[in-house]
């Protein structure tokens, strides 16, 4: 597996944080990677205000990811009654497909278990995004049958298609 560093983001990080979101979710640069968003989804990701909120809540954090000391990757995790929450998962659209999403998602994984002892960790997916869906399918994540609405919210991204919606994976923690 590539060797990668991670850390608890803080406050000074929030600009990085956005740029990473957005970077890896929507937009030009994010269709150098197999992750991206920008064929359903137009506008930002995230903004600065979102990611101060989850900075700044308690039983949250944002991992960011680090190779050859550069970041390159972001986590949000939450602490959920005896589970945790994992979104915003990135990692640079140009450095995708090289393993270091799944050394940083065993690593996400990690925390949520040392943090809060977390039994499970569930996520959710944009129901359109089948091979995201198959890769944390290989991961080790199930699909749970539930679905929620995409935000209505145009600070989460403006739909370019009709009626997203996401799919809640989940997966036991060891």
């Amino acid at each position: 597996m590539p060797s990668i560093t991670t850390r608890k983001a803080a406050t000074g990080d929030i600009p990085l944080i956005v740029s990473l979101v957005n970077g890896a979710y929507r937009g030009e640069i994010s269709k150098m990677g197999w992750t991206t968003e920008a064929y359903i989804l137009g506008g930002q990701r995230t903004d600065e205000s979102e990611i101060t909120r989850l900075i700044e809540m308690q039983d949250s954090l944002i991992l960011l990811c680090f190779k050859d000391g550069e970041a390159i990757g972001t986590a949000h995790v939450k602490k959920t009654g005896d589970g945790a929450y994992l979104g915003m998962f990135t990692i640079t659209p140009g450095l995708q497909g090289q393993g270091m999403g799944k050394a940083f998602l065993a690593a996400a994984e990690h925390t949520a278990r040392q943090q809060w002892q977390a039994a499970r960790i569930t996520m959710s997916v944009i129901t359109l995004r089948h091979e995201l869906i198959a890769y944390y399918e290989r991961r080790g994540y199930r699909r749970t049958g539930r679905f929620g609405a995409f935000p209505g919210d145009p600070r989460f991204g403006i739909p370019k298609v009709d009626n997203l919606q996401f799919e809640y994976l989940e997966k036991t923690l060891a």
